[in-house]
């Protein structure tokens, strides 16, 4: 999870890879009214996400009920977003890219041919609402090389967030 340019799609398909499951690209699963919305420079809103955020539920839970596993990149900037996400499988865990804002700005700028424009950086970080306390996952310094970020994405979760987990 994190904002747009921070590196979950580089991240994800080397979790994927390395923990043999398939990789979902959130960004696919948007309509085509979300897609031309933000390539205008307009921050999608709550209404905007629910039926992404849907897509992206049925998708988890098709995998819990299959017994399989899945990395899915989302940008899950808020809470409620996550909560969602997170009753299609209640083990899913989050990993959160963080980093600063020039360091994403910059990134956002170096790619070609993506939809979301660097202008849609504020808007974001605006509406992120960070993994709290009680939320199953990691806080991770996107400084770091993509193939640091997976070893600590695959470390078990710390005791303090095993309180996280249902039935433990």
């Amino acid at each position: 999870m994190g904002v747009s340019g921070c590196g979950k799609s580089s991240v994800g398909l080397q979790l994927a890879g390395a923990l043999q499951v398939p990789f979902l690209e959130g960004d696919t699963y948007h309509s085509y009214a979300n897609v031309a919305k933000m390539s205008a420079g307009v921050p999608l809103t709550d209404a905007d996400r629910a039926d992404w955020l849907w897509a992206l539920h049925r998708e988890i839970r098709e995998a819990r009920l299959k017994g399989n596993g899945v990395v899915l990149s989302c940008s899950a900037l808020k809470r409620r977003y996550r909560d969602l996400l997170r009753s299609a499988d209640p083990e899913l865990r989050f990993a959160h890219l963080a980093g600063p804002r020039e360091l994403i700005a910059e990134r956002m700028a170096a790619r070609k041919d993506h939809y979301m424009p660097p202008a849609l950086l504020d808007s974001q970080l605006a509406a992120l609402e960070p993994l709290e306390d009680d939320e199953a996952g990691v806080v991770l310094d996107i400084t770091q090389a993509p193939a640091q970020l997976v070893q600590q994405i695959m470390q078990p979760l710390p005791l303090s967030n095993i309180r996280a987990l249902p039935g433990r």
